[in-house]
């Protein structure tokens, strides 16, 4: 055993040397890259399933990338292919222009640079994708200004009064006893899962018109920040129109304030109401269920606005361009479509500020976490995962995220194609994505 393993630490070595000596200087000769004596190497196991999404490879002092093979016989119907994409004039991926199938004792090299986007598709068999890659480095040099793209537009509440929510939401959640009961749950654990959030009668239209042939759908990329199908809202069926109505409603401001405790709606209690000891009258400064009888003037939300480690002036927390000059409650949000490949990843431009996530999900009837899909929240600079929200039908999902914290869609994997043997119709399901800030 000992001589096996050193025999394996020999070759490991041998390899590295060669690399180092005789290859590093044939390799800066037909680049014209000026390289160091130094390199990062490291060996990679890929199985079913694994997959490393779009990336470019940039990194202090990275000069050129390779990768050497070490696959049984492998076609591209095995996955696992090197994918490298174009790129548009800000320096962002768009299509993949080529693909290279893995091939025993083939060595692969590019140059890393502000285009060099690539990645390895999911390796779709139970072959095992082995390789040994790594980084020759060089001098740095300069590199363009990362682009900046523009967020979704946020827009204030639209006037729609208590009656839309009647209409359309689980009267249990319209229950002042209920509100006062989720209210408290949320600001303990910033978190909260509305189960059966619609009435089945409307939940179960939303579901119909999601299958509406008529829907146009986007592909939303740059696949090196996300890859997901969202919804044209021109060409949306009423139902749908309307339910985006719903989450974009004065209303629903208002509840949501009532739910998390957040000043999302103006009748919502200041800190300055709390402190001075008006917070607690039910009809008038408390929770207030809005019923159809009720004036609008009588809704108005209970408990602390504010999670324990949220600052007092939150809305400095939010871009000058989409935030009001009096600070106006805002949200922004849009009709997603997952399937098999989809997913979005934390990127270094990605933004971070105080906000409300809402997920709310449609046709996730025996979806497993294991095949992705999932929404997972991790700290600034962390792996650890902080929270992770499964997709589930008619639920809503309410999660209070602070600077830093970050947020990503779990990959889409093979396995839920298996689904498709029970709903053969069902590649994916919906949610409907929503983001409030105060």
């Amino acid at each position: 055993m000992f001589y096996n393993t050193r025999g394996r630490l020999l070759y490991a070595y041998l390899l590295r040397h060669a690399l180092c000596e005789e290859f590093q200087v044939w390799l800066s000769a037909v680049t014209q890259i000026v390289l160091e004596p130094t390199i990062d190497i490291s060996c990679a196991k890929y199985e079913y399933t694994d997959v490393l999404l779009c990336h470019d490879d940039e990194l202090e002092g990275r000069r050129i990338a390779f990768i050497l093979y070490l696959v049984p016989p492998w076609e591209k119907t095995d996955g696992g292919t090197l994918d490298l994409y174009s790129t548009d004039e800000h320096f962002q991926p768009q299509q993949i222009t080529k693909s290279l199938v893995p091939s025993w004792n083939t060595l692969v090299f590019f140059e890393v640079s502000p285009v060099s986007f690539h990645q390895v598709s999911e390796v779709l068999s139970q072959k095992c994708r082995l390789s040994v890659s790594g980084w020759f480095h060089g001098p740095s040099v300069a590199r363009p200004a990362r682009h900046i793209e523009a967020p979704l537009a946020r827009s204030p509440h639209i006037p729609y009064d208590h009656e839309i929510l009647y209409e359309w939401i689980n009267p249990v959640y319209l229950d002042v006893d209920s509100q006062a009961q989720i209210q408290e749950e949320f600001e303990e654990r910033s978190e909260i899962l509305l189960k059966d959030f619609l009435k089945k009668e409307k939940y179960q239209l939303l579901c119909e018109a999601l299958e509406k042939k008529e829907i146009q759908w986007s592909s939303r990329g740059p696949a090196n920040k996300r890859l997901y199908e969202a919804a044209e809202e021109d060409s949306l069926p009423d139902t749908l129109k309307k339910f985006l109505q719903l989450l974009r409603s004065e209303a629903l401001f208002l509840l949501l304030s009532n739910f998390t405790g957040l000043k999302l709606h103006f009748l919502a209690p200041s800190d300055e109401d709390e402190d001075a000891g008006e917070g607690q009258a039910a009809d008038t400064t408390g929770h207030s269920s809005p019923k159809p009888e009720q004036a609008e003037t009588e809704q108005t939300a209970n408990g602390n606005p504010h999670q324990p480690h949220q600052p007092e002036n939150t809305p400095e927390a939010q871009d000058d361009e989409t935030q009001s000059s009096s600070g106006t409650p805002v949200c922004a949000g849009e009709l997603r479509r997952w399937t098999h490949g989809h997913y979005t990843l934390v990127h270094d431009s990605q933004a971070t500020e105080f906000a409300l996530d809402l997920l709310f999900f449609c046709g996730c009837e025996d979806w497993d976490p294991e095949y992705g899909g999932f929404t997972s929240y991790i700290a600034k600079g962390e792996d650890e995962e902080l929270l992770t929200v499964n997709p589930e039908d008619n639920c809503l999902a309410l999660v209070y995220r602070d600077k830093e914290t970050m947020k990503f869609v779990k990959y889409i994997n093979h396995r839920s194609l298996a689904r498709l043997n029970k709903h053969p119709n069902r590649t994916g399901f919906w949610d409907f994505s929503f983001v409030y800030f105060e």
